[in-house]
């Protein structure tokens, strides 16, 4: 079931031209415009997922539809956040990473409400899942940020270098501050494991995928470390690579009929 014809789904399809349009004011360089569309987008979704929990009786975070509403609700902070801290925060990249994650929620995943099962039952369920989706955006800002060194090449020549440095160094920022989240996220589901399922690992296809998943990002730090900044082209390919693994770990695992496991509660 999609979400076309209801309030929810008019409310999703708004936030969505809200992000869409906040892409545009940022690309013809109106950052007030693309900041104030990019809230209004965020508070749209929020809306939505207000919907949705009172609908379904839960905290809606139980199936990708859900899932990825929420991460469009977290936008808006994490846009935030970037423009606080990083020294390129590259503001188009936000509304871009929002029309993303809210576009498979109005158009691919279905919006069928399902009561939690007994697996989801627990006090786990809640911080387990939050700290990977933070993770999660975060790690895509990151490889958003790290491709987007290359369309600054473009910029006049005394500026390349200066720019170059700012946004390596940003993507670096924020796969630092996802990968402890993504790190938190394997250790709450091994915890989880044990007490839902009787063991802290079980070979299920999302836990070999988490696990792959973070060992990438590992990858990623032990060559960071040992290169420096010299090969600032092999680390964004080392970020985009993650994020790639990301994408098969939270969407074709849970939706192909190849990897059914323990984890199917989430198709």
């Amino acid at each position: 079931m999609m979400v076309h014809a209801t309030p929810l789904g008019a409310t999703i399809y708004t936030a969505l031209a809200a992000y869409a349009c906040a892409l545009v004011a940022q690309l013809v360089r109106r950052p007030r415009a693309g900041r104030a569309l990019l809230a209004a987008g965020a508070a749209l979704a929020l809306g939505a997922l207000a919907w949705r929990w009172l609908e379904t009786g839960h905290v809606p975070l139980q199936n990708l539809f859900e899932i990825f509403l929420v991460m469009s609700v977290a936008i808006c902070p994490l846009a935030w956040c970037c423009r606080r801290w990083l020294p390129a925060p590259v503001e188009a990249l936000d509304p871009l990473l929002g029309f993303l994650v809210l576009f498979p929620v109005g158009f691919v995943f279905s919006a069928e409400p399902r009561d939690l099962p007994p697996a989801l039952q627990s006090f786990l369920f809640v911080p387990h899942v939050a700290v990977y989706l933070a993770a999660y955006l975060l790690l895509a800002r990151a490889a958003l940020t790290a491709v987007s060194l290359f369309w600054k090449r473009k910029a006049s020549l005394p500026q390349i270098g200066t720019l170059q440095s700012s946004i390596f160094n940003s993507s670096d920022r924020l796969a630092r501050a996802g990968f402890p989240l993504l790190t938190a996220g394997l250790i709450l589901g091994a915890l989880w494991g044990k007490l839902a399922w009787g063991d802290y690992w079980h070979w299920d296809p999302k836990e070999m995928w988490s696990l792959a998943t973070w060992l990438l990002y590992c990858g990623y730090f032990h060559f960071r470390a040992m290169t420096g900044a010299r090969y600032p082209r092999t680390c964004a390919a080392l970020l985009v690579a993650g994020l790639a693994a990301i994408i098969l770990t939270v969407t074709i695992v849970n939706l192909a009929n190849l990897f059914s496991g323990l984890h199917s509660y989430a198709k």
